[in-house]
């Protein structure tokens, strides 16, 4: 079975070492694993919330898809795009804030947090509080039910935001499902061997405590002049060292291997010097991010190489969204006239009006399925399949997924036929089961 995997980082800000080995690096080693469909996107309607300088998104959007991309991303294996890129994420957003209660929205940690904060300075508590940061979990909701993920990876303080995405979609699922789930309920995974990088003075690496690493700013030189200024005690070479007493050795470990990690650890003990000690690190992180920073640097200066990539998965993304969408419209009751008014006609004149799916056998020995409109036009052909099933599989994902499969299906769409005329076919014929 395929899971879907989906995955956004906020375009505020640059990213550094920490979330490099916390985020970047595994998400792109999970998304090679067999069995996994992953989504990652930037999330740069969520930055809105919390930045309101356009340079700085700007920027910083650049910065985290060209980091993903020189990081070894695979666009051709996975869904890579902008959420302002997909206009049917507003449009869901809008259709679950229907649905949503403010009193679950009153609970959200990041709003309770503000309101807090503001009465313990003896402000209103809603003082400073957008809108925008009040309905940010609806937001979160529609990225991930979107595309009917099936995992979020998140950490501890996210683990809300992924229940309250699974109370809406059973909210909307009994309102308008019909029977039917339109939304698959996500589970959040927080993995608890993901490394928290510490940062220069020991503590968690954070921009707020201005302890960060760079990963790709500076250079190679300023990837040293940073691990130089490491917290360390005042031991002199020859002396030993605790090696728990710091950061190092758990940067160290960030980049080599466990035998690699004992040898340094051993050293430390035996009392190799602070600085030859840093200059092992530098150059054992250097030796891995230097390829990819060179990459990183070719493509911040050719944003047009970024931008076709994040445009391709966009394409790939709205093949799923819009044909979904349009069902979620018509779910709710935003169908179009037409489509009302052949719904009001009798069973006999409906089922006449169908669009059909015709399996059948060549004297090839292949077996093949076309898909016609309801006036007999030919809107997609298959491919000869060795065995009957493989052709009605192909139907069934079809019929289930909709445009979706269309990337990896042996077929072609019919002469002057396009993407969005089969989805209304599929969805006529969806509606009329």
């Amino acid at each position: 079975m395929t899971t879907r995997v989906l995955t956004g980082i906020t375009t505020t800000g640059t990213p550094h070492l920490g979330n490099y080995v916390g985020a970047i690096r595994p998400a792109i080693e999970a998304s090679r694993q067999p069995g996994a469909e992953s989504f990652f996107f930037l999330a740069d309607y969520h930055a809105l919330i919390k930045c309101d300088d356009p340079a700085r998104i700007a920027r910083s959007r650049l910065e985290i898809a060209a980091t993903f991309l020189a990081a070894g991303l695979d666009t051709e294996r996975v869904v890579f795009y902008r959420q302002s890129d997909i206009p049917e994420i507003p449009e869901l957003n809008w259709l679950l804030t229907c649905v949503t209660a403010k009193g679950l929205m009153n609970r959200a940690h990041a709003y309770k947090a503000s309101t807090d904060a503001n009465e313990a300075a003896g402000e209103e508590s809603d003082q400073g509080v957008t809108m925008g940061l009040f309905c940010y979990p609806v937001l979160m909701a529609a990225d991930i039910l979107m595309f009917n993920a099936h995992q979020v990876p998140v950490g501890k303080d996210q683990v809300q935001h992924i229940e309250m995405a699974r109370d809406i979609a059973q909210r909307f699922n009994h309102l308008f499902g019909a029977g039917r789930e339109l939304f698959v309920l996500p589970e959040a995974r927080v993995d608890e061997e993901i490394a928290l990088l510490p940062g220069l003075d020991g503590r968690k690496m954070s921009k707020s405590y201005d302890n960060t690493i760079p990963l790709f700013a500076g250079g190679a030189k300023g990837l040293k002049e940073a691990i130089a200024k490491v917290v360390t005690d005042s031991r002199l070479p020859g002396e030993a060292k605790d090696p728990d007493s710091n950061a190092l050795l758990t940067l160290f470990s960030a980049f080599a291997s466990a035998e690699d990690t004992a040898t340094f650890r051993a050293e430390l003990i035996a009392g190799l010097g602070w600085g030859e000690a840093k200059q092992r690190l530098f150059e054992r992180i250097e030796s891995q991010i230097g390829p990819m920073r060179a990459r990183y640097e070719a493509l911040i200066a050719n944003p047009a190489e970024i931008e076709a990539a994040l445009q391709a998965g966009a394409a790939k993304a709205r093949a799923i969204a819009a044909p979904f969408l349009a069902e979620l419209r018509a779910a709710v009751g935003l169908r179009s006239f037409t489509a009302a008014a052949a719904n009001a006609k009798p069973v006999e004149a409906a089922k006449a009006a169908l669009p059909v799916f015709k399996q059948y056998r060549e004297a090839d020995g292949r077996f093949y399925f076309k898909f016609n409109a309801a006036d007999g036009r030919l809107l997609l052909q298959s491919q000869g399949f060795e065995q009957g099933r493989e052709a009605g599989q192909w139907v069934g994902r079809l019929k289930a997924e909709g445009v979706a499969v269309l990337a990896s299906l042996p077929g072609q769409l019919g002469e002057g036929v396009s993407e969005a005329e089969l989805a209304a076919a599929l969805q006529q014929l969806a509606d009329a089961a």
